[in-house]
Order: structure tokens, then C-alpha cells, then sequence
């Protein structure tokens, strides 16, 4: 009898065993999925911008032609651990000047590595993932024009079970649904354009929108304000609701973005002041597509029930 029984607890491990490496089996894209086209570097130093690619990659404290080398950036604390964004730069050794283009657009739309490794969504793919493959490609191009550092960034500092990689498959099961943004009709053009920046590389999802305990963004209060990942304070509401920006016009918010000065002539404060930084960098006509964006979402009150 004990022996039958230790038989099928044997036989339920190894078929558990088997489901959990089948379920979070890497899913990349192929090589086929990838335009046959050179990316447009030009095209790709916007996305750069309204990513803001420098604000995690670039050293701490960096400025000017400094924020556009990519070595590494300051450490995300965060309450699963401690994650260390790595270079990005051109470099062949110690960045990422040795990845193909297929390499990046599977790290961005799938969050895996050149070796198929699953990546953290530390970094926001499940925002990036929103992105045509064809930006992307653009993205890679503008990148490979950036000056190469050889600093090596320190490796995540993660308890267990977190630091079990493959875990992340069954994640991303849940949370990562490889969509990409799609224009809706019944909106104008620049709506449109404001939605996808927000959306996809702008990714303000993911400091303005609550998270679950599972770490995964709670859509049910879009945009409505989320405790600091730093654990200080809270990132703001930005739609029209208590606690919001809803005093706001779309060319309040266009101009905080270029210039960091609020409507009560309050400057930008705070992880806020990179991304404005990032923001005045791009076209006049992107900023003001963001702000048309926030002023047609629906109301939110803040997430957390405070706020005027």
C-alpha cells in the first residue's frame, strides 16, 4: 500500500513538474515576424525620449550627453526585491551590442532574453509590448548609435521564490497579453497618438496605476494614482477625477510637460523630473497628443480614496 501511494505521489511531482516547464515555456517571436527593412534612427530618438529609456539606464545623477550613455541605472527597490537595471548600451560585452534585432524585439513585446530567458517586468514590457515591431526596430537603430560603456550593472538581488526565473512564464500567463496598441476609430488622430505614447513606450501605466499583490497592474483605477515603488509618497492621479488633473487643460498639461511648471506655476518634483525632461524632448505635437489623451479619459478618483 505505501509503496503504491509513494508511486503516485512520485507520478503527480513528475506530471506537476512537467505541466509547470510546459506552461511557462518561453514564447518568442521568429525571425520572420521582424520587417525586412534598416530601423530609422531619426524615428527611433522620439521613442527614445518618450520612453524614457535614460531615466533607468543611464547612471544616477547623469546630465546632458551623459544621460545617453546606458551602463546602468539606479536600483528599483521594490517589494519582491531589488532589481539593478543592467547597460544597455552598444557595447558587445558589457550591453547589448552583440543583440539582434530579433533579440530586442523579444525582450521588449515578450520579455525574454537573447537566451530565452524570462526578463523581470521591472522592466515594462507589459507596457512596450503595446509597440508596432517596426518601431521597435527604429528603437534598435537609434540605440546602436549611442556610445558603448563596458560597466557592468550588479545583478538583481531577489529572495526565493522570486529568483526562480521560470516562475515568470506562468505570470506572464496572467499578465502578458502580447497585444499591440490599436488606434480606436471613434477617436481623432491625435488622441490616438497621445493614447499609444501613454500606453506603449511612454508606459505612465506603470508608476500612475495601481498594482495587485501579484505585482501586476490593476486597470480598474487607469491612471488614477499608486503608492511610490520607491515606498515614499504617491505617484499623482492624472485623469479628470478627485484627487486629479481634471482643473487642468490640455495646455496646462502640455506646457508642464515641456517646461516642468504646473498651472499654479509649481515646478516638477520628485522621479517626475526626469520624465518631464524626457517629455521636452519630444515634438510639441506629441506633448500635446498626451495631454488631449488624459483630458478624454474617463474620470478616476484617486486609487487610494485621498486627494481634494
Amino acid at each position: 500500500m505505501l509503496r503504491r501511494l509513494g508511486i503516485a505521489v512520485v507520478a503527480l511531482a513528475l506530471l506537476g513538474g512537467a505541466a509547470f516547464w510546459v506552461l511557462t515555456a518561453p514564447k518568442p517571436l521568429a525571425a520572420a515576424d521582424i520587417p525586412d527593412r534598416p530601423g530609422d534612427p531619426a524615428k527611433g530618438e522620439v521613442l527614445f525620449w518618450a520612453g524614457g529609456c535614460a531615466s533607468c539606464h543611464a547612471a544616477p545623477g547623469a546630465k546632458g550627453d551623459d544621460k545617453l550613455v546606458l551602463s546602468g541605472g539606479e536600483a528599483i527597490v521594490s517589494p519582491f526585491g531589488t532589481f539593478h537595471p543592467p547597460n544597455i548600451s552598444p557595447d558587445k560585452t558589457h550591453g547589448i551590442g552583440n543583440w539582434s534585432t530579433l533579440d530586442f524585439v523579444n525582450a521588449m513585446k515578450r520579455g525574454l532574453g537573447p537566451g530565452g530567458e524570462h526578463l523581470y517586468p521591472s522592466f515594462p514590457y507589459t507596457s512596450y509590448q503595446r509597440m508596432p515591431i517596426g518601431d521597435l526596430v527604429d528603437l534598435k537603430a537609434y540605440l546602436d548609435t549611442l556610445p558603448p560603456s563596458a560597466a557592468d550593472a550588479p545583478q538583481h538581488e531577489l529572495p526565493f521564490p522570486f529568483s526562480i526565473r521560470r516562475g515568470l512564464g506562468l505570470w506572464k500567463l496572467l499578465y502578458l497579453d502580447g497585444e499591440t496598441f490599436e488606434p480606436d476609430p471613434a477617436k481623432s488622430d491625435e488622441i490616438n497618438r497621445g493614447a499609444y505614447l501613454v500606453e506603449g513606450p511612454g508606459h505612465c501605466n506603470e508608476c500612475h496605476t495601481p498594482r495587485n499583490m501579484l505585482g501586476a497592474l490593476d486597470y480598474s483605477h487607469h491612471l488614477a494614482g499608486a503608492p511610490n515603488p520607491s515606498g515614499k509618497g504617491f505617484i499623482p492621479n492624472i485623469t479628470g477625477g478627485k484627487g486629479g488633473i481634471g482643473d487642468w487643460s490640455a495646455e496646462d498639461i502640455a506646457n508642464f510637460l515641456e517646461t516642468g511648471l504646473t498651472p499654479d506655476f509649481d515646478s516638477v518634483g520628485g522621479t517626475m523630473v526626469d520624465v518631464q525632461e524626457n517629455m521636452a524632448q519630444l515634438p510639441a505635437s506629441d506633448r500635446k497628443a498626451i495631454a488631449a489623451y488624459l483630458k478624454d479619459l474617463p474620470p478616476l478618483d484617486r486609487s487610494d480614496g485621498g486627494g481634494n
